[in-house]
Parts: structure tokens; C-alpha cells; sequence
């Protein structure tokens, strides 16, 4: 009888698993995001618009894509590479996303860079500009949804030379990756066209008083250049009116200066202060306008750089997981996918990937004007299909340096 029972039990240990309903398959599993962005800080105002545009178009597409769910993770790096790289491990680790993407700031892309690598999983940048990641220090997993710093700078010292009468410029940036990039990839194009940069100012991140750097300012300079993100742009500008600069010297600026995720906030002060970037508010087109609103009803703002950046994110990311046939757990056609997106109509523009994982893209002059008693970035002119090299080859372009706080090197400073 033993036997007979150990023989039944041992047959139904078998079988038992047969006649259970199928595990579900991975196709039938929720598509895992992971994004990371900075919800404390200084700058969590851009990290809420940089979720409610993720979000947006998750709502639109009823957070499905390929017949699968999509679940988005969140998490707060609060400004900072270290937490950045904690909580990258934590949604690849533990959550198991498929793909990685978000972030704000230089230092943390390069931070990310090594483990993104490393751990060889699918990720994107909407926003973190930092210019080596698609060019001498290229990410394998890496693809760039947004923007190199310098690659709006090279046409806007183009435009400014043909346009202005501006040829001594003093500049005033963050001290770090962001503020560098900015600057080299203007001072590089303008000096080259017969400008200079007759003055190089950096400010600390955790500055909370420009005016010890404002009154550094070369007062026959025929203008500024000015790279500032958030509280920062805010401050510069409120105290740049109030050292009686807002008038006499002309401002120019990074198109962070006076995004439209400040821009609101900002008064008279601002106005006139021309920039480059590849979005703004203003644009008119069908595809912004609609995001525009929709962006206006759903977060009670106006859109910005920031939230355009992560909306057209979304989609990028939905366009590759349909050509893998929603297929995400194959890492390594996802990344072949992302680099392969190609969208005649998003709300900034057409955009498709060159050989190094960077959009190609148009870059708007900007000039903050009021209409209708608000203040805008007013598009002035378009220069379309802007590469991350500009007009130079991008052999050539990747043997010069990359552009840092002592490069180029100030020749006409003293």
C-alpha cells in the first residue's frame, strides 16, 4: 500500500503541472520603464515637468503599446550622480526594468554612462546634454532623445555674427559640464567668424548671490552670454536688472535661461534676452499646438523644454518597442530599435539619429517678447537639420577636445 501511494503521489507530482493553467508568457507582462529625475531639490520643478510630460503621452497611447501594458517607475535622484547610480541600480536590479531613461543634469549622464554600460540595458536621454555621451567617449547603450549642450550654441554664434553687431562678449555660466559645454560650443563658431570672448565668469552651483560675479562684468563689452537652469535663471535674472546691466548690455543666453519652466516667473527683466534651443512654446505648428494644450490642461502650465523633451521621449521609446514587435525583453534589438527612430512630426520638429546615437534636429533663435501680456520665447528664424557637429566633419570635430572650462582657451581675455 506504501508503495501504491508513493507510486500515486509521485505521478501526480508529475502531472500536476501539465494540467495547471500556462504561466503567463513574457509577452503578456507589463513593458517595465524606469525613469529617473530630480522630484527634490533645486530643481524639482523641472523634474515635475519632466514627469507630467512622460505622463502625458502614456495617457494618450492608454499606457499600452504592442499589445502589452506599460508600467512607469519613477525615481528621485535628487540632483545628484551618487543617488542617480543607487536608484539606476535599484529599478535594474531589483525592479528589472527594460529600459532605463530620464535624468537631468551633466554630471549625472556621465555618472550613469559606466553602469548603463555595463549592465547593457536599453536607455535614453531626453534632457542630460552632455556632449561626450555621443561623441569621444560614446555611450554602446546610450540613445540620445534630446540634445547635445553645444549643438544649439554653433548656429546661434553663426546667427549672431550675421545679425547683430555684437563682437566682444563677455560670458557668465555654471561651473560645471553643462555651463562649459555651453559656452566652448558658442565661443568655438564666433571667434572662428571674427568674434571674441573677451571675458570667461563661472558661478558655483549652490550660488545664492550673483552680485559679486555681476559686478566682474566687462562694461564695454558689447554683450552677455548668460547659461543658467531653474532657481538659478530666475536669480541671474532678477539680479542682472538690478545691477543696471538689463538695457545696456544686451543679454544672450543658453536656451535654459529663459525656458519656459522659468519664464513665467521672470518679468520685464527678461525681456529682449535672445537664445537658441530646439523648442519652444512659441513654435507654430500643428504638433506643438496640440501638445501645448494638452501639456496647459493637464499640468495647470505652460509646456517647457523639459516637458516637450520627455513627451517626445515617450513616443521615441513606443515607435521602437512596435518595430521589435513589443519584443522588450530583447535588449539588444530595443537598442538597435531606438537607434533607428525616424518622426517627421513631433512637437519641436523632424528628428532622426545620426551615426553616433544624437538627433538631428532644428534649432530656433529665440527672443523673449510679452504677447497677449505673456512672455514668450518668439521664434526669430530656424536653422533645420542641425547636427551635433554643426557644418564641421565629425572626424575632424572628435579630434579637437572636448569643450571644458579652460577650452577653448580665452585669447582675448586679460
Amino acid at each position: 500500500m506504501r508503495t501504491r501511494a508513493f507510486t500515486v503521489l509521485l505521478l501526480a507530482t508529475f502531472v500536476a503541472p501539465l494540467l495547471a493553467p500556462p504561466a503567463p508568457a513574457a509577452q503578456g507582462a507589463p513593458i517595465k520603464i524606469g525613469f529617473l529625475a530630480p522630484l527634490t531639490g533645486p530643481f524639482a520643478q523641472i523634474g515635475k515637468d519632466m514627469v507630467n510630460g512622460t505622463e502625458l503621452f502614456l495617457d494618450e497611447i492608454k499606457r499600452e503599446v504592442a499589445g502589452r501594458k506599460v508600467e512607469l517607475i519613477v525615481e528621485d535622484t535628487e540632483g545628484q550622480p551618487s543617488t542617480a547610480l543607487n536608484k539606476s541600480r535599484k529599478l535594474v536590479e531589483q525592479d528589472k526594468v527594460h529600459l532605463l531613461t530620464g535624468g537631468l543634469l551633466a554630471n549625472v549622464g556621465y555618472a550613469l554612462q559606466p553602469f548603463i554600460d555595463g549592465a547593457q540595458i536599453p536607455a535614453t536621454y531626453p534632457v542630460i546634454a552632455a556632449d561626450d555621451i555621443t561623441q569621444r567617449k560614446p555611450a554602446k547603450w546610450i540613445v540620445r532623445t534630446g540634445w547635445t549642450t553645444s549643438q544649439p550654441m554653433h548656429p546661434f554664434a553663426d546667427w549672431v555674427l550675421k545679425n547683430t553687431k555684437y563682437k566682444k562678449i563677455t560670458t557668465i555660466g555654471m561651473d560645471y559640464a553643462f555651463g562649459y559645454e555651453t559656452v566652448g560650443g558658442f565661443q568655438r563658431v564666433f571667434e572662428e567668424g571674427g568674434g571674441q570672448i573677451v571675458q570667461k565668469i563661472w558661478t558655483p552651483l549652490n550660488t545664492n548671490d550673483f552680485a559679486p560675479f555681476l559686478s566682474q562684468i566687462k562694461r564695454d563689452s558689447d554683450a552677455v552670454l548668460a547659461l543658467f537652469v531653474g532657481r538659478l535663471a530666475l536669480q541671474f535674472m532678477k539680479q542682472y536688472e538690478e545691477a543696471g546691466l538689463h538695457g545696456k548690455l544686451p543679454l544672450l543666453g543658453g536656451g535654459t535661461t529663459t525656458d519656459e519652466s522659468v519664464l513665467p516667473q521672470m518679468g520685464d527683466e527678461a525681456l529682449g534676452t535672445l537664445t537658441a534651443l530646439h523648442y519652444s512654446q512659441a513654435i507654430d505648428s500643428p504638433a506643438n499646438q496640440k501638445f501645448a494644450r494638452a501639456f496647459e490642461a493637464r499640468a495647470g502650465k505652460i509646456a517647457s523644454y523639459y516637458s516637450e523633451a520627455t513627451y517626445t521621449n515617450m513616443r521615441w521609446i513606443t515607435e521602437a518597442i512596435k518595430a521589435v514587435g513589443g519584443k522588450a525583453e530583447d535588449r539588444a534589438a530595443l537598442l538597435a530599435a531606438l537607434r533607428k527612430v525616424d518622426i517627421k512630426d513631433t512637437a519641436r520638429g523632424p528628428l532622426s539619429v545620426d551615426a553616433h546615437g544624437n538627433p538631428v534636429q532644428t534649432i530656433y533663435i529665440r527672443k523673449v517678447e510679452r504677447v497677449g501680456g505673456k512672455l514668450q520665447n518668439t521664434v526669430i528664424t530656424s536653422y533645420p537639420a542641425v547636427s551635433q557637429f554643426w557644418k564641421y566633419k565629425a572626424e575632424d570635430y572628435l579630434k579637437q577636445p572636448l569643450y571644458a572650462r579652460e577650452y577653448p582657451p580665452c585669447k582675448a581675455c586679460q
